[in-house]
């Protein structure tokens, strides 16, 4: 770095130390100096890419050393400083960075994409939105667990242009959330400027809109960095609310280092690279004779020391050799499911009326539990089944959200990150599409990529049958059942049901829990008033015989049994799978090689349907014991219909039988 004669940065140091001050000056020369080498070892292919954060390090390390160490910080791919200033050893980082095992993510994942609970980091993923309502969560938590924390979020300018950031900010603000949004403004996204990413004067003018106080800082000043997030973050631990900050900067690399800056204005480089802020705040500090060049020297050389210190046993270190059991293994939490079996009489109850008794059970077994979703409170939800939660166990864990699915997702991730199980209820099955991407990139994928469980279940009233067309009455299982990390689970029955909601809120991983709403006023049974639960992956054989396999989950098993009602002289297994992943392959494979014949029925449309994967295992496995082609009944190849006769032609049900008699003369 060279010294300027003028500086284009004013300090005011109002009452900081001049402890505080070399502080805030070597927290900042720590990642700016990582970053020089970074880039010489990056030309010599040491190490594969990198995004710089040049120029910008007074933001990170000025909030940073704002919060106390136990507050969460959530930063993004230029906050080098942020882990830095948490004192995050050296050799991790590197190791981290070259995918060696000691890094966070064990080679899984590049750079800054990690957390850590050590240092209370929760690190961004490429989609960049979904963090600002998982600062939400663990925000909710802190209100939650009244321990007047703060939490503070960063993203940038592009950031702002997704719907996470609108949707996060309008929850943080509704529940009065103790969160500081961060907004690095380094006048592009990728190559696309300011002008082209938003409309309006400045970014923090938004939080106008969402009745959120907003503030502009001159993000190359450390010094009012650090001192207005001091002030801040303690106000808001006081008084819980929302703020949004808009940091004016720039980025003086690019994007990633392979992009180059070409596309920037010369003239406007060189005026940024005049603001730099640690040339301007070491110009200060000499100025004032808190800082020597003496000092400088020793700063610059101690953490040079330490640089090349940790980069020869990062090196050193062993590549990863790859492991398949340990990569299988680390895709889900373990989770030691326990027996609780029923003690009480059982009574003759509703489908509905088992999912809301394994709620309010589990909501007095965990007492932090908590249910989010739209006018579950005291509406008491569109189908009834929290009524009553509210007066029962308090706004505070029965929560009715604003219409964001993708933030309420990302607010159940940010609560299981503090240690607390939710339950997200999509109003209909339909609407996860609105928060897809968190479910299968950001719930799906944690516990693999760093070893953070996301303690979540997404209930899912679902299906066909009750007129209610193309936007209520998906079954939409196979979105998931392809992703690993995600748990599927689908009952039939009122039993079934409240065992497996028991477990899967128990389990500490994401599940996705299937409610067919054909199901619940429709079919009930005799189940016990009291707790139990009911292991996940295990299917159910609800009828036995030797002619064929009829494997099925959901609605569709009512529809077996009516078809064999209607057929006695029909012996066949009737296997209800109830949970979709993990899949009961050994029941499956039992009953094939007992009868020879499979027929495999289900709502959802035929291509790309579980059906389909289980038609091929059977082929791959249980080839030599079939007597016959595996049978995939399924409903057609059109969105679901509204109108009646439509519907009941879209459906399987109706040719199920036709198939069943076919595959039994073969």
């Amino acid at each position: 770095m060279h010294t300027s004669a003028k500086r284009s940065i004013s300090y005011n140091k109002r009452n900081l130390s001049n402890k505080t001050l070399l502080k805030l000056y070597r927290s900042m020369l720590k990642p700016r100096l990582i970053e020089e080498k970074m880039l010489v070892l990056l030309r010599q292919g040491k190490i594969s890419k990198w995004f710089s954060g040049i120029g910008q390090e007074a933001i990170s390390v000025g909030v940073t050393m704002a919060l106390d160490k136990e507050e969460y910080i959530l930063p993004m791919h230029r906050n080098l400083g942020v882990f830095t200033t948490r004192e995050i050893p050296l050799h991790r980082l590197f190791c981290q960075w070259q995918g060696k095992m000691s890094g966070f993510t064990k080679g899984r994942d590049r750079s800054f994409h990690f957390g850590t609970q050590d240092y209370n980091i929760v690190g961004m993923i490429s989609h960049l939105g979904p963090q600002l309502g998982v600062a939400d969560g663990i925000a909710l938590a802190n209100l939650l667990k009244k321990n007047k924390k703060a939490t503070v979020v960063f993203t940038g300018e592009g950031g702002t242009s997704e719907g996470d950031f609108h949707e996060a900010l309008n929850v943080a603000s509704v529940w009065q959330l103790p969160v500081i949004f961060c907004i690095e403004n380094n006048g592009y996204g990728l190559s696309t400027p300011t002008s082209e990413q938003y409309h309006c004067k400045n970014l923090a003018d938004r939080g106008k809109g969402y009745g959120i106080e907003s503030f502009i800082l001159d993000g190359n000043n450390v010094v009012e960095v650090f001192s207005k997030v001091t002030k801040l973050a303690q106000s808001i631990r006081k008084r819980p609310r929302p703020i949004l900050i808009e940091f004016k900067t720039f980025r003086r690399r690019g994007h990633e280092e392979a992009s180059g800056t070409k596309y920037v204005p010369k003239a406007l480089m060189q005026e940024w690279e005049a603001k730099d802020p640690i040339e301007n705040f070491k110009q200060y500090l000499l100025e004032q004779k808190i800082l020597s060049e003496k000092l400088h020297l020793e700063y610059t050389e101690d953490i040079k020391n330490e640089i090349d210190d940790n980069l020869k046993s990062a090196f050193a270190e062993d590549d990863i050799i790859p492991n398949l059991t340990t990569e299988l293994g680390d895709v889900y939490k373990p989770f030691d499911y326990k027996e609780h079996k029923p003690k009480l009489k059982a009574k003759e109850i509703r489908f509905i009326d088992a999912i809301s008794d394994a709620l309010r059970l589990s909501m007095k077994r965990h007492k932090d539990l908590v249910i989010m979703g739209q006018d579950i409170a005291e509406y008491g939800g569109v189908f009834k089944i929290t009524d009553g939660f509210v007066k029962q166990f308090g706004k505070e864990r029965v929560r009715n959200t604003p219409i964001c699915e993708s933030a309420i997702v990302e607010v159940g991730m940010g609560l299981s990150i503090s240690g607390i199980k939710s339950i997200v209820e999509m109003q209909f099955a339909d609407f996860v599409s609105s928060g897809f991407n968190p479910i299968v990139n950001y719930l799906a994928k944690s516990h693999y990529r760093w070893n953070q469980n996301a303690d979540v279940v997404v209930r899912m009233p679902c299906g066909a049958g009750v007129a209610a067309g193309p936007f209520h009455s998906q079954t939409n299982e196979a979105w998931f059942t392809k992703t690993p990390g995600l748990k599927v689970v689908y009952p039939a029955f009122p039993y079934d049901a409240k065992g497996l909601l028991n477990t899967a809120i128990n389990d500490p991983n994401p599940v996705l829990f299937f409610e067919h709403k054909a199901l619940y006023r429709t079919i009930r049974q005799d189940v016990p008033s009291d707790y139990y639960t009911l292991p996940l992956g295990k299917a159910s054989i609800i009828k036995e015989g030797d002619d064929v396999s009829i494997i099925t989950y959901g609605a569709p098993v009512h529809w077996a049994l009516e078809t064999l009602k209607a057929n006695t002289n029909i012996s066949a297994d009737l296997i209800d799978l109830r949970s979709l992943q993990p899949l009961d392959y050994d029941s499956i494979v039992a009953s094939v090689k007992k009868t020879g014949k499979v027929i495999i029925l289900q709502e959802d449309s035929l291509f790309g349907g579980i059906a389909s994967d289980i038609s091929a295992y059977i082929m791959e496995h249980c080839f030599e014991y079939l007597d016959a082609p595996v049978i995939r009944v399924a409903s057609i190849e059109t969105p679901i219909p509204f109108i009646g006769q439509l519907e009941n032609q879209y459906l399987a049900k109706n040719r199920f039988e036709t198939e069943l008699k076919t595959l039994i003369t073969y």
